[in-house]
Order: structure tokens, then sequence, then C-alpha cells
């Protein structure tokens, strides 16, 4: 077991700093985007042109293939049997590749009456554009669906880097590729970007794949039993994710018909640095336990899974959940630092600030139920994380409707944090159910020590920032960015010693990765 979670924390390390560029990446893109073009309609058709081509990656790829995909790869890989694990990939690679060609093709005929429904309160001149930039995103795809299936097979052979990699070299080719192609083709410009940062992703994952000796046979073997086995899982996962996306397509189509410009731009800016926490470390630690708790699971070995279990959560909830009163408390600096340039206005900022203050809810929830889906996938179990979505989905979308009258923008913000709260603590309850034991425990007492702690950290912040703006003022971009970060490194270093002196385990972990990664350095 303390070998195990070596390589699990190694792997996390891994994962957490390129996670951590990769998010640092996206926040450069979407000031460059926002300081050129502001929060308007230019950015409400970019962000809502994702919407189909992601929905058809996600659908055929993204969630559903990952999580049935792994635990079969893992499954032959763990058994020396590398030979079947490449008859699989090989035949799951081909039917991919058709569907995709096929929902492309479509997507691209029927676009406008797609984007139509997505964001009907946009004027003609709005759909015309977001219609031209969905098309354009299109090939993004196509090499997205590639990635998906490389990297699949990646970390089911617990390789980790090259992805990692890869996710930070799609952030940096919207960027550069965007800025190029903006001068010729303004926002589209970006779009062209997005297509050949998943490019770049594509080729630094080639010479990966070939390491592991993968072999590909152009064969579709509907009988293999690892094939059928796959696609008992992946059904589910298809069910479930078809609602979660259901549920941000009414999302944005509520957000379009808002009286206010801007609103989808406001609640994707502030869902993404809500995202940081839950990206960085949430999905981190997430991945990198997902090929152990398999193992575990695939042993039989119920006790190893528990505590391997119990120790990813207490450690997404010690990292998140100070993330998430933090982000809180800081709300409007940190939106002020980070976007408010250019075209973006302070009632771009005012919007944006409101919005993220109900995403920070559901932080800790998101990031929970990272690992706690995975933990389903890895005993094969696909159903039960469904039927729990569809449930808290369909409570979201109901308190959306219903919210949006109250509270705008920031109503369906709040309906998203309270569905993922939901999620969590009912995926709990199962697996309680299942095993009859989560180390309840040792989880009530951790959630305990870092609630309180986290409070006292919220409060140094709060008070940190105030003094700072009092002391110096936040009128130039410079005092802003300082305001935030010395908040933070405040917040930061009160939580690590009171946690520390609380004697956390979770402190520990942190601070031997910390340690590791320095002496590495």
């Amino acid at each position: 077991m303390q070998e195990s979670n070596q390589g699990i924390l190694k792997a996390t390390g891994i994962i957490m700093i390129a996670m951590f560029v990769s998010r640092i990446l996206g926040y450069v893109r979407d000031v460059v985007i926002y300081t050129m073009f502001g929060q308007n309609y230019y950015t409400d058709a970019y962000n809502a042109a994702f919407s189909v081509p992601d929905l058809l990656y996600y659908l055929l790829v993204g969630g559903a293939l990952s999580s049935a995909f792994i635990p079969v790869i893992s499954g032959y890989i763990a058994k020396d049997n590398k030979e079947e694990a490449w008859h699989v990939v090989s035949t799951v690679f081909n039917i991919i590749i058709i569907m995709m060609l096929l929902g492309i093709t479509a997507g691209f005929i029927f676009t406008e009456e797609l984007i139509y429904l997505l964001v009907p309160g946009f004027n003609q001149e709005s759909l015309a554009l977001t219609v031209s930039l969905t098309r354009i995103m299109f090939a993004q795809s196509f090499f997205m669906a590639l990635n998906g299936i490389i990297q699949g097979v990646l970390h089911s052979d617990k390789h980790f880097l090259s992805p990692a990699i890869g996710s930070v070299l799609y952030n940096i080719g919207i960027i550069f590729i965007g800025l190029f192609f903006a001068q010729w083709f303004g926002i589209a410009g970006f779009s062209i970007g997005v297509v050949g940062g998943s490019i770049l992703n594509f080729l630094v994952l080639l010479p990966a794949l070939k390491r592991t000796g993968i072999r590909y046979y152009p064969e579709i073997n509907l009988r293999h039993p690892g094939v059928i086995k796959l696609f008992k899982l992946i059904i589910p996962v298809l069910v479930g994710l078809s609602v979660t996306h259901l549920n941000l397509l009414v999302t944005q189509n509520l957000a379009s018909q808002l009286p206010q410009e801007g609103m989808i731009s406001a609640l994707r800016a502030s869902q993404r640095i809500s995202m940081l926490p839950i990206g960085i470390f949430g999905l981190a630690i997430a991945v990198s336990f997902f090929p152990s708790l398999t193992s575990f699971a695939a042993k039989n070995e119920r006790g190893e899974y528990i505590k391997l279990l119990s120790l990813g959560l207490r450690t997404i909830v010690y990292i998140t959940l100070p993330s998430a009163i933090g982000i809180a408390v800081l709300k409007t600096p940190i939106v002020r630092a980070m976007f408010q340039q250019g075209n973006f206005t302070i009632a771009n900022t005012e919007a944006t600030a409101y919005a993220l203050m109900f995403y920070t809810i559901g932080i800790v929830g998101y990031s929970a139920q990272a690992l706690l889906y995975r933990s389903f996938y890895a005993t094969e179990d696909t159903k039960t994380p469904v039927i729990i979505g569809v449930t808290t989905m369909t409570i979201n979308i109901i308190l959306s409707l219903i919210l949006i009258r109250y509270y705008d923008h920031g109503g369906l913000a709040l309906a998203h944090s309270v569905a993922g709260l939901l999620n969590m603590v009912m995926l709990l309850g199962v697996i309680k159910l299942r095993f009859g034991l989560i180390d309840g425990k040792n989880i009530l007492k951790s959630f305990t020590k870092t609630s309180l702690c986290s409070i006292i950290m919220g409060i140094s912040v709060y008070y940190t920032a105030l003094l700072f703006e009092n002391q110096f003022g936040i009128l130039t971009k410079q005092m802003q960015i300082s305001q935030v970060v010395i908040a933070t490194l405040t917040g930061a270093l009160i939580y690590f010693i009171l946690t520390s002196l609380a004697n956390m385990e979770e402190a520990r972990i942190v601070r031997n990765l910390i340690q590791r990664k320095l002496k590495r350095t």
C-alpha cells in the first residue's frame, strides 16, 4: 500500500502541476480575448460556439469513453495481456472515428437549427456569428476524439506526463494561433486557435503512445469480450452525460434570454475561476487515484479500496474547501485583477463576481464528485452514478428555472452548485450502503478541522485584502494583482499553520508532495 501511495502521489504531483499551468494559460487566454473584445455579443457567440462540438465530443469520447475504457484496458494490462488490449483499442478507435465523422457532418449541415435551439435569445447578427464559429470548431472535435482515446490508453498504462503536457500546449495554441489570425478574422481567429491547440495536443501524445508498444488493427470486432464489456459499461454513462449536457444547454438557453448582454460570457468566466481548484486539485487527485482504485477493486481488496478512497476524498476537501472560501471572499478583487482592462468594464466585473459568489458554493461538491464517480467506475458500476446524476441534474434544471427569477444569472450558478453538493452526498450515501463503511469517523474528523481552519483563514484573507486596499489603493493593475496575491499567500500560510498544528494527515501529505517537488526542482 505504501509503495502504491508513493506512485499515486507522484502521479498526482505531475497532473497537479500540469493542471495548474494549463489553468493559468486558460486564464491568460480568457484575459486576451476579453481585453480585445469585452464581454458582449462577440464573446457570447464565441462561448456558445463550443456547445455543439463539445457535446459531440463528450458524448462519444470525453466522459463516457474514459469512464469505461480505462477499467477495461487496465484489466488487460494488469494481467499482462496487452495484445488483447490493442484489439479492443483498435475496434473502439475505428468505431469512434466513424461516429465522429458522421456526427460532424450532420452538425455542419444543421448548425443553424442547433444554434437557434441553444441560444434563442440571440439576435440575427449574434446567431450568424455563432454559426460560423461553431463550424470552425467542428475540426477541434475530431482531434479531441483522437486525443481522448490516446489519453485513455496512456492513463491505463499509468503514463500521465504526456497527456498533462498536451493540455498545456492546447491553451498555448489557442493563445498564439488565435492572436495571429485575429488580426484578419477577429474573434474567429481564436476559433482557429482552438483547432490549432487540439492539433498540438494530438502531436505531443503520439511519441508516448508509440512507447506503449500499441498495435493498430483495421477491424471492428463487436464480439470481442473486452468490447462487449466496454459497451455494457458505457451505455449508462452516455445516458448520464446526455442529461448533464442537456442541463448545460438549458442554462445557456436561459442565459441568452436575459435582458443584459454578455451574461453567457459572465457565467463562463466565473465558472472558469471556480473550476481552478476543481481542475487543479480535485481532478488531478481523481485521475491519479483511478488506476489504483481499479486495481484494488479487481483484486477484491475492499479494505485498501476504502482506505484509498477516504484518503483521496479527505485530501480533496482539505484543499478545495479553503479554496472555495478564499475565492468567495476575494470574488471582486480576483475578477478585477484578472479581467478588468481594455473592453472589460467595471459592470462586467460586477456581473462576473456576482455569479462567482454562487459558483463557489459547489466547488467542494464537484471536486469530490470527480473522485466518487471514478470510485464506482473502478468497480465496473456505471449505472449508479448515472441514476444519481440524472436525479441531481433534473433538480438543477428545475432550480435554474426557479432561481433565475430571483437572482438573474446568479440563480443559474446557484442551481449548479446545489446540484453538485446533492450529488456528492448521494454518492457517499450509496457507498456507505454498499460497503457498510466509508471511513466516516476519519472523514468527519478531517472535515471538522478543515472547516474551522478554513473559516479562520477566510476572515484573515478578507481583512488582509481590505487593509491592503485602504493602505495602497487598487488604481493600477499592479496593485490589483498584488492585493489578490498577498491576501491569498497570507491565507494559505495561516491555513497551513493551523492544519499542521491540528496534526492533520492531509497537511502532511501536501507538505511531503511539495517538498518532493522542490527537491526535484
